[in-house]
Order: structure tokens, then sequence, then C-alpha cells
């Protein structure tokens, strides 16, 4: 959810020359309102207007707790075109009027913040929420904004897609087109703070400081040392948090505390619950490596999918990770390579999206889904999402650390491995650097080649053999995973890798393995997430394990690797394998050794859904 307009339009900086400004436009101007709310609160505003516009322009609107606009710039400063870069620039010089808004309690806004609010005006008609705050500034800003053309539309990036999501329930008549991007999905099941009610460690203490620490700017934990595996190795039990740092002054850390299943906290302040369908046209935009907010936009775009008689509703899924489509190239991650430039075809499809909405030009033909097939690396387009031409095919694990499309036939088949809490596996190669720190290689991580914990005898690896044929993948992956523990709670990290071939070129490539999906369940809610129960020791049991929607092809002459763990540290907590109510609440003496069995037999087989395409 970490800010990123400044990165993005100080990245614009350097290049002039990307587009033509139009005849008439020769900048922008930058003017700041403290606009009023129906309960009298004022919410700082910037407002981006078009120099020498010649025709009445649109609205486009972006709210933010990350602070409005760079604070280095002065008010009614002008701007060349080139400063906002392709991004931003694309829209000022067609006339748009660029609206960069702080929430209200951060930064200049008045009032107070918590992160991620439900909606509550629909049950109370005198409440105060983010539809109502973003009702009330389009009001405003249609009626004293000059040479305005009546039209609006909202978006953001992260937490701000969260707010284009939320201001377009209930919407002000003027709100003509919406796009959520990188949106926070359900806090519980997916996203930032936990996945599958696995809790989120390092980025769940980074951010909650981060952002509720101090209301009028972002900051950084004080961390002792650079590298973070042995820091948060050493802080213990979760308990120690408070005891020792946050002493509860962190609201959002306090209600992890208070909260540890899918009660209703978090079932009240999921969208799930108060986002019932688009009420106006809806842009759905994620990354398949989305290191902070990879389940939002998919788990909103099918849930308002349900009801979409106006097909207003559209997802636009690419291979990036967090907010890399409003860069300025976004052709690799990493070592992976894409072989084109998605931020630039990313933002011209945005670029029309809002132009047909907001300025009537163009043909108003929206796919219903565009999707970017890695591995070919070509863009494609679908009548529905996920294709229902997929075919669900089951890749099994097997004897002898193979897999394949044959179900096990043995009564008997498992491999073993040891689970210890004091040796977590990490999630990434060492250092582990803060979340948002100097030198941080974060946003990159979910593609990283996963060799490094390849060879751990705490990580399970099954392969196919060497495809003979390329294999498309399109569609939701499923993991079915059949497993018991010597303990009574486990987690469970299952990965869907591409591995490459032993002479790839480059040669840096080769029998490299590419992570195409891969996510955590916390054992405990195998059967609730709202009432979690022990596992019993030694008993198979089935973990079901959505990995996510992918489009990829594992090209002819790679191969399929299932791998499994149990550990990711530390951006999620170690679970102490002793069922404790609370984890928040457990004892260093609960953190205990474990064995763990993976099944491939006949009876317990372990297995993921690949939905495959024909070619």
């Amino acid at each position: 959810m970490k800010k990123l307009f400044i990165l993005f339009v100080l990245s614009g900086i350097h290049v002039n020359l990307l587009f033509a400004q139009a005849d008439s436009i020769t900048g922008a101007m930058k003017s700041e309102m403290m606009i009023p709310m129906r309960d009298g609160i004022k919410l700082h505003t910037v407002i981006i207007s078009p120099v020498n516009a010649r025709q009445a322009g649109p609205i486009l609107l972006t709210r933010t707790p990350y602070g409005a606009f760079p604070a280095f710039i002065k008010n009614d400063t002008t701007l060349s075109l080139a400063f906002f870069g392709r991004n931003y620039g694309s829209f000022l010089k067609d006339g748009y009027f660029l609206i960069f808004q702080d929430i209200r309690g951060k930064y200049k806004s008045e009032g107070k913040m918590q992160i991620h609010q439900p909606l509550i005006h629909a049950t109370d008609k005198n409440a105060i929420d983010e539809s109502t705050d973003t009702w009330d500034t389009i009001d405003w800003l249609i009626k004293n904004l000059k040479n305005n053309n009546g039209k609006a539309g909202i978006f953001g990036i992260s937490y701000p897609g969260w707010l284009a999501l939320v201001g377009s329930v209930d919407p002000h008549p003027a709100l003509k087109a919406s796009s959520e991007q990188a949106c926070m999905g359900d806090l519980f099941l997916g996203d930032d703070f936990h996945h599958n009610g696995a809790f989120r460690l390092s980025y769940g203490m980074e951010y909650t400081y981060e952002v509720e620490f101090d209301p009028t700017t972002d900051s950084d934990f004080d961390f002792p040392r650079y590298d973070l595996y042995d820091w948060y190795l050493q802080l213990g039990s979760l308990k120690n948090v408070n005891a020792k740092y946050f002493h509860e002054r962190i609201p959002t850390w306090n209600n992890f505390v208070k909260h540890p299943s899918y009660d209703e906290f978090w079932q009240k302040n999921s969208p799930l619950s108060y986002v019932q369908s688009a009420q106006v046209p809806q842009l759905h935009v994620g990354g398949y490596y989305d290191q902070e907010d990879i389940n939002g936009p998919q788990l909103m775009y099918a849930h308002m999918e349900k009801k979409d008689a106006s097909n207003f509703n559209h997802i636009v899924l690419g291979p990036w990770y967090h907010g890399q489509w409003a860069s300025f190239k976004a052709d690799s991650i990493g070592r992976i390579s894409f072989g084109s430039n998605t931020a630039a075809w990313f933002q011209e499809l945005q670029k029309k999206w809002f132009d047909y909405y907001l300025r009537g030009i163009g043909d108003g033909k929206f796919e219903e889904a565009y999707t970017f097939q890695t591995g070919s690396n070509e863009w494609k387009t679908y009548s529905s999402w996920p294709p229902k031409e997929a075919e669900i095919k089951k890749l099994y694990a097997g004897a002898n650390s193979k897999c394949s499309f044959n179900k096990p036939t043995s009564a008997n088949g498992f491999v073993s491995f040891t689970s210890d809490p004091a040796k977590p596996v990490p999630y990434r190669l060492p250092p582990i650097e803060a979340t948002y720190g100097p030198g941080s290689r974060w946003r990159p991580w979910h593609v990283e080649d996963q060799r490094f914990v390849y060879s751990r005898p705490d990580v399970i690896s099954f392969a196919m053999d060497t495809l003979t044929d390329d294999l498309v993948v399109t569609g939701k992956i499923k993991a079915h995973l059949f497993a018991s523990t010597s303990a009574t709670d486990a987690d469970w990290i299952v990965k869907l890798i591409d591995v490459y071939p032993d002479k790839t070129r480059p040669l840096s490539m080769s029998g490299y393995q590419f992570p195409v999906a891969m996510e955590v369940f916390r054992g405990r809610f195998r059967k609730s997430f709202s009432q979690p129960s022990p596992l019993t020791p030694n008993k198979p049991e089935e973990f079901v394990i959505d990995l996510h929607d992918i489009n990829h092809v594992f090209k002819k002459g790679h191969r399929v690797m299932i791998q499994v763990q149990s550990t990711w540290f530390p951006v999620i907590d170690r679970n102490p394998q002793r069922y404790i109510p609370n984890i928040f609440e457990a004892k260093e003496s609960d953190y205990i050794k474990a064995e763990h069995r993976i099944y491939f037999s006949s009876q317990y087989p372990t297995y993921i859904e690949l939905p495959v395409m024909r070619q």
C-alpha cells in the first residue's frame, strides 16, 4: 500500500519528448484548497489545472493517505507537462484536471484516520466514510472548479486503489468511471496483513507503524541493523511488539492482537461485505507478482462480476509488482524479461478508458479481460475471466520427487521433513532489508529464483519430466495439499514453479526456478477462518489453497515443479506449531519443532489444479 505517486512523477522528469503537447495547453498549474465535507471537516486538496485549455475538461481524482503532492512544489507554480511524465502528462495535455487529496486525518487534512474502515453510510444516514467524502469532494469540484465539463473519474494504486473502489459506491452523479488498481481486498483472507489467516509480520509491523505513528507524515521504524532476518527472529513472540516497541500506540496493530481469527471485525472491514457491484464502469488492475495487494483486484472483480448486469466490470492482469504499471517501462522484474514495455501498453488502455467515459472519445468497446501471458510474453483478451474454455487438469505430487498428470495408485506414499520455528526458511535472499528502507529488494521478490531454498531439508520439491510441448495455463491455480504434522498447528506454503532448461540463453537463466504462483495457508483455518481449530497430530488432512490467477506458458523443454515448505520468514510470522488460540499471545515455550508429512497416495493425493488451454 506504499506511496507511489511521487516516484512515478519524478521518473517522468527526464522524458520530455515522450509525447507531443496539445497545441493550446502549455503547462499545468498547481493550486491548493481545503474542501469542506458535510460534517465540517476540511480536506487538503491539490488541483493540477491545464494552462490555456480551450475546452472544458474532465476531473480525474486520486485520494491518498500518503501526501497529496510533492511538498517542494510551491502553490500557484506552473509546471511543464514533461514534469508529470507519460502517465499523468497524457491526461493533462488533453485538458484533464488532476486532483490529489489527503484523506481525513492524514498530512494536511483535518479529522482522524484509521486504516481501511468499512463503509457505513448505507445503514447510518448521518455517517461519514470514504464514500461520502468522495461524493462531497466531487460535488465541490464540479461546482467550483472553473472550466470543468461536469464529468469526473477516480483512480489510484494500492490504498488509493481501495479509495477508488469505495469512492465508486453510491457515487456522485458526475462520477462516470473508476479504476481501482492494486486495491486492498479482504485483509484477513488475502493482501497486506494476512494471507489465508497467516499473519504478514514484517510488512504488518512496518506498514502500520509508518501510517499510524504520526498522522502528519510517513514514519520509518528505527531498526538497529540492516539485515532484519535475525532481528525479527530475536524479537520472539508477537506479544513483544507491544511490550517492547509499540506500547499500544498503533491502533491497527492492536486490532491484529484483538482479532486473531476472521471474526465480525474483519468481516465488517472486508469490501466483500460493503461493495456489491459496479455502479459505474470499473477497471480492476492487478499484477501477478504484486508483493502487497495481489488478491484485491482478482477478488473484487470476481465478487462484483456476479451482479454485473450493466457490463461495467472489467479486469487487467499484468506481469507486475505493486504499481509497476504506472512506471516508465515495466519490461522486466529482476531477471525475468517480458519482452516489451508493458507500462506503456497499459497506460494507453487506461487513457482510452477515461477518454471514453469522461470525454466521449472512442467506441467504448472494452474487452472483459486483458491479461498478459508470461512465457509467450503476449497480451491476450478474453470474453470471460477466467476463460470458460480452460480444462482443469490435476498435477499430482508423486514418489521420487516427481509430479505428473497421473493420479498416484500406491496405497502409501509420503515425504517428511522437520519444521523448526527457530530456523525458519527465509522468504527471499538475505539480506532482508526494511520493507521500504534503503536498498530494499522488496518489490521483485515474487519472481526470485527459488534455488536459494531448493536444497534445504525443510523444502520439498516435486518436478515433472521435461515438457515435450508448450503447456498453457490460464486462470485460477488451486492447490490441494494432503499433509499432517506431529504438532497441533502448521503453516503450508505451496509454490508452482517454472524450471528453465539447464542450457538456457542467457546462461544466467539456466536452471532458474521461476515461481509462477505461490501462497501460504495457516492450518488452523482449514475448516473455518472464523472458527479455527487445532490439528490432530499425525492425522492426514486436506488443505485447499488458492494460488491466484495466472496466464503462463510453460515452454517446451522446461519443467513444472511443485514446492512445499512450512515457514516463510519474516514476511509470515512463525507459527508456534503448538496450537494457541491467539498467536499474538504465544509464549516462547510454545514454539516447538514438528515433523510434517506431505502425502502422495491414492487415498491422499496432493495435487494442483491447472486450468489448461488447448493450443
